[in-house]
């Protein structure tokens, strides 16, 4: 999405969805964040969507919604972490419109990256459900495991993207690994018992 995509999502339109008057001037250092986020938050957005497409189109959703509360969020402080709240709020809410789960297994390069991160995370390639328990997560736990083993992003981004220290991020990293072996462990063991099945998606809270 463009600078002129973000003006034209704000002006005024008349017939045929043509804007009647000049498109606003964005403040500036609405610009630099613009600039500084837009890959980030278009990347985290296609992983759960599925599609570049959908991205696009959630992400302006995303940045017309930031940029219409910019003043208050500057004066309210915790810039980035409120910035991915109203993102991954966005992106939930296209996902529950649509009735689905995040689309990390949609297409080859995710598919990829998801058998890479259960070798990151020390579980068996023939265990069942690693999508689904990740979805399970709470909040911030999902968002650091996703931002570090399928974005590939290091803690000090992390960090600042969250509004976190670094030991925080580590600290939800390390929780989310180890929720992940002991759910990967429990779907074994009742998949042994019971034959192949499967457990309930959901977004958990933060705990």
């Amino acid at each position: 999405m463009s600078d002129d995509a973000v003006r034209d999502g704000l002006a005024p339109r008349g017939g045929h969805g043509q804007p009647v008057q000049a498109p606003l001037a964005l403040p500036l250092d609405y610009e630099a964040f613009y600039l500084g986020h837009q890959e980030f938050f278009h990347a985290f957005a296609e992983i759960h969507l599925g599609s570049r497409r959908a991205a696009e189109t959630v992400v302006h959703e995303v940045f017309l919604e930031i940029l219409a509360g910019w003043e208050p969020l500057l004066q309210e402080g915790d810039l980035e972490q409120r910035t991915l709240a109203v993102l991954s709020r966005h992106v939930t809410r296209r996902l529950r419109k649509e009735s689905r789960e995040p689309a990390f297994v949609i297409n080859g390069p995710i598919a990829r990256t998801l058998r890479a991160v259960r070798n990151e995370l020390e579980i068996a390639e023939d265990s069942l459900g690693l999508y689904e328990a990740i979805t399970s997560l709470p909040t911030r736990q999902f968002n650091v495991i996703v931002l570090r083993h399928l974005m590939g992003y290091e803690t000090k981004r992390i960090a600042r993207f969250m509004g976190l220290d670094p030991r925080t991020v580590d600290y939800h990293g390390r929780k989310g690994r180890e929720r992940l072996r002991g759910q990967m462990k429990n779907i074994g063991t009742r998949g042994q018992s019971a034959g192949p099945g499967s457990i309930r998606n959901r977004k958990g809270t933060e705990q």
